[in-house]
């Protein structure tokens, strides 16, 4: 895989073709670690592109990479050898089982990272619901991020009735005591005590805390779906293979 072509001037000077002599200068001074450079081309994440240096695989100018080296536009950076196969699955956490990896505790993470696949975001302990579990580190980049194409909607149940102005205050980006101003969120009243919520960014503990500030009692939280990945009928602990094209 080449990610651009570059010639390489007698001396190890970095000359890219086309370029006036400013852009030559602008390209070198913008130099990233090359395992930055390699998930900001799309190629791996970070983790994935140090293996690949580790390995031998990667060349800068032809040769050689070592780890942590600055390289910029102006340098010519090949990837050599075969594309990591991806592996991506739907979900349904359980309620009661935490995501992060904690010592000696059951864990998403502890269950899946022996099979070389990690979970995407989080869903507190006592939430449940959609995750989806990859070796894509590009991927789980791009839906942590507050992109539009990757909203996340809950469902939400609380121990007292809704006000009706409950859907006008998320959707004003609420300003709350320990997040400060939130982006607006989307949201509607299912029943007295059920809310739906769509979420454009993930801060932790978003909606629970959220509707305490509202003063109510969160009793049960789903997460239902990502951009257009719908949990689905899945039970608790069930996973599904899902095609790149999905997402």
């Amino acid at each position: 895989i080449e990610l651009a072509r570059r010639t390489v001037a007698p001396g190890g000077t970095s000359v890219v073709v086309g370029l006036t002599g400013l852009n030559r200068f602008f390209c070198a001074m913008k130099q990233a670690r090359i395992n930055k450079y390699l998930r900001d081309k799309g190629l791996a994440s970070r983790r994935e592109a140090d293996k690949l240096v580790e390995d031998g695989l990667i060349f800068v100018n032809k040769k050689r990479a070592t780890m942590g080296m600055l390289v910029s536009e102006a340098d010519d950076v090949i990837v050599k050898g075969h594309r990591k196969e991806y592996q991506y699955l739907v979900y349904n956490k359980p309620r009661g089982l935490s995501t992060q990896d904690f010592t000696g505790k059951p864990s998403v993470m502890a269950e899946w990272k022996k099979k070389g696949l990690y979970p995407i975001g989080r869903l507190d302990k006592e939430s449940e619901g959609l995750l989806i579990l990859t070796n894509d580190g590009r991927l789980a980049r791009e839906i942590l991020s507050e992109n539009l194409k990757y909203e996340k909607e809950y469902i939400v149940g609380v121990k007292e009735n809704l006000r009706a102005g409950i859907p006008a205050i998320f959707e004003s980006g609420m300003q709350t005591k320990s997040l400060g101003k939130l982006l607006p969120a989307k949201a509607k009243i299912i029943n007295p005590t059920t809310l739906r919520v769509i979420l454009n960014e993930g801060q932790r503990h978003q909606i629970r805390i959220m509707l305490n500030d509202l003063h109510y009692t969160v009793s049960s939280l789903k997460r239902v779906r990502i951009g257009k990945i719908r949990l689905g009928d899945l039970k608790p602990g069930q996973t599904r293979v899902l095609k790149k094209v999905c997402l």
